[in-house]
């Protein structure tokens, strides 16, 4: 019961930083780049992006918890309670997998971060 709920608490951070990256970076760098019509058009598509991207702080900070908590779940908490041979442990193959996936949702989440808030002061320094 415990690895189950382990699991999908840890699959939760890579769907919350994917949350991220459709809300706020991925607007912010498409119009960086001159597709602002698309950006239009992904919104009268999806209209509650623009809720998020409002609240986009919130999305951030929940994101990040997640992840916090994936670490925990990933390095802290099953290095005592894990027995050799079972889903969480270091050796397993899912084990690995998830540490892959945690890592790459660790660089989109940092990407992303970027993106939101850096982006604009950054190309504001450099004159754009």
């Amino acid at each position: 019961m415990l690895t189950r709920w382990r699991e999908g608490l840890s699959t939760l951070a890579p769907v919350a930083v994917l949350g991220t990256l459709i809300c706020c970076a991925l607007p912010i760098v498409l119009v960086a780049l001159g597709a602002g019509s698309v950006v239009a058009s992904m919104v009268s598509t999806a209209p509650w992006l623009v809720g998020f991207s409002r609240n986009k702080a919130w999305v951030f900070l929940v994101a990040g918890a997640l992840l916090a908590t994936d670490y925990w779940i990933l390095y802290r908490s099953t290095s005592g309670a894990c027995q050799p041979g079972g889903v969480c442990h270091v050796s397993h193959p899912f084990g690995r997998w998830m540490r892959r996936v945690f890592w790459g949702s660790c660089v989109l989440f940092a990407a992303a971060l970027g993106a939101a808030y850096l982006l604009l002061p950054v190309s504001k320094f450099f004159g754009y």
